[in-house]
Order: structure tokens, then sequence, then C-alpha cells
């Protein structure tokens, strides 16, 4: 076992969520984390997540109270993909998503440059149904899947198109937190992405970023990206065609491309899905749970639920990256 905490393993091939047991609850719950966050951590840091039962976490203050004791710095959420209510320093509501549409595997922010190291899920209450957020191991997932999708995306990286509209998808607020063009321009050099105004004064940016990330500390190789996500054939059909018909392809709220600018094709969509799910662990929610990410290590996925359902995130542990041409001119220099 790796530490006394260490209660039972939720065994789920290919890989183990570690499951530590607290017998505290509620006011006790940051208490309890400042007693034990290094051997949590520990456990994170060996199996890439883990989920602490026990904790009794019914509220918002409970979370920020969690986070608090962990010894990590928050962090604010820049760029999301979908809107968030924000209830404290590095703690959001769970981006707003259709309950009955599945949220792909992803790792949160892979595309921004700057993302969390580490998420906390909190399950303030569970749904009736459904809603698992199943987990699944970077690294398995580079090894499974076929080579020709590797190699290319690994020597080419992956852009991200986004096309901010004010009827549909995140606002330029929700995105940058202000409509100040010059905030967001500012913004946008810092963080390596290209942006674009427009005539009717909309906003297009594209940021390319590395498909593939060394694991910090140990090097191992971790496909660590939203590629298939935010792609254009994981939207709906009906919702794609109407998207496309009334802002063009070009204008669609999100889309992913090869680093050359290619597209990419649906069966190739397809198969890093398939992957995906062939690696994904699961485990229902239940009320009062903590479920700690490694975000690089391990990407999640958020299943279709019935039912009301109040998952809490906490964001922590800032990292950076640049586009692959920004690390090659500083290489270079």
């Amino acid at each position: 076992m790796r530490s006394a905490l260490f209660h039972r393993q939720h065994v789920s091939a290919p890989t183990l969520l570690p499951e530590i047991e607290s017998s505290t609850g509620g006011a006790g719950a940051a208490a309890w984390m400042a007693a034990h966050r290094g051997e949590v951590l520990a456990v994170v840091a060996e199996h890439g997540a883990a989920v602490v039962t026990g904790l009794g976490l019914h509220s918002v203050s409970d979370v920020e109270a969690v986070l608090g004791q962990l010894g990590v710095s928050p962090v604010r959420e820049a760029e999301g993909f979908a809107a968030r209510t924000e209830h404290a320093y590095g703690v959001y509501s769970s981006a707003a998503w259709p309950p009955r549409q599945p949220m792909c595997m992803h790792h949160e922010l892979s595309y921004a440059g700057q993302f969390p190291g580490l998420l906390l899920f909190a399950c303030l209450r569970a749904p009736a149904t459904g809603g698992t957020t199943a987990l699944a191991d970077a690294a398995a997932v580079l090894d499974a899947l076929p080579s020709e999708i590797v190699e290319r995306f690994e020597r080419e990286g992956w852009l991200l198109t986004r096309a901010y509209h004010e009827e549909i998808g995140t606002s330029l607020t929700q995105a940058f937190g202000t409509t100040d063009t010059h905030a967001i321009d500012r913004h946008c050099r810092d963080m390596d992405i290209v942006a674009e105004w427009q005539p009717d004064g909309s906003l297009r940016t594209r940021q390319h970023r590395r498909a593939v990330v060394r694991y910090p500390g140990t090097g191992r190789r971790c496909w660590f990206n939203q590629i298939a996500f935010l792609n254009q054939w994981t939207m709906d059909l009906e919702v794609r065609e109407f998207l496309i018909d009334e802002y063009g392809l070009d204008g669609l709220p999100f889309n992913t491309y090869y680093g050359n600018g290619d597209s990419v094709a649906a069966d190739t969509v397809e198969q890093i899905n398939k992957v995906y799910e062939a690696h994904a662990v699961r485990r229902p929610w239940q009320a009062g749970d903590l479920m700690l990410v490694d975000n690089i290590r391990t990407a999640h996925s958020r299943e279709p639920y019935e039912g009301p359902r109040q998952v809490v995130v906490a964001m922590a542990d800032p990292k950076r990256q640049a586009s692959p041409a920004a690390q090659t001119r500083s290489a270079a220099t």
C-alpha cells in the first residue's frame, strides 16, 4: 500500500483509480486535508488521479477551504470553451454543457498558454443517473494510438481556431473576462495566440500547440490536447450543418487542424475517441466525493446524465506552454 490512508483501489483495466477514505466530514474536511495533503498528493503523483471519500463536502466554501490546504496556487480560467460560474478564485461550476450530450475526453485548457496542472472535482450533488467523470491515462492513450496519427501531430503540433459570436458559443467576457480589445490583444500576444478582429467587431483566433508533451520530472510522453473534443466532427451533425450554413466553416465556435492548417478527417477523430474509450476508467459519483486529477497525465470526460448534478471544479498549480513556433524561436536565440 502507498500509505496508511490508502483504503482500496477501484480496478478498471487498463489503469487504477485509487480511493482514499477520510472519516471526517463537512467542517473537518479542510483540517483533514491539511494533515494528510502530502500523502494524498503522493497518491495522485503515483497514479495520476485519486478519489477521497468521506470528506462530506456540502458547499463551495468547503471546496475552497480544501483547495487552500493543498499548498498549490489556484488558477483563474481564461479562454474557457464553455461558460462557467466563478464561485471563488480558481473555483468554478462545471462547464455549461447539455446534460444529454457527452463531453469528450480532454485535458483542461490544453490549448491555452497557461493551464492548471491539478484539477479538483467535488461532487456536492450526484445526478439520478450517469454524469460520471471518466478518466484516461494520457501516456497509455498515446501508446495505443495509431503511429501515423501520433507521428504527424507530434511533428506538426495542432491548431485550434475559435470564433467568438454574441449569439453562440463562449462570449468575449466569458473567455477573456473583458470586452476591451486592447486587453484581449495583450492577452493573446502574451499567450502566443493570433487574434483577428472582423469588420463586424467579432473576434477569430488561432493558437498552435504541441499535441504530445513530456511530463515534468519523468519525461514520459503524454497525449495532451483537445484535438478530438473541439473538432467539427465531434459536434452533433445537425448543429454542425446549421453553424456552417450560418457562419461558414471558419466561423465555427471552435475547430481543430493539423499544425500546418490541414483539416483533420472524421475517421481520425473517431479513432482518437475510440482509443480514449478503450482506456476510460469510470466511478459513479457519490455526494461529498473529491476527485483529484493530474491534468497532464490524465484526461477526463463527462458522461450524459439525468437529474440535478452539482460538481464544483477547482483549478490549481499553473503551468505555462508556448506554441511550437515560439519554442523554436526561443531555442534559436
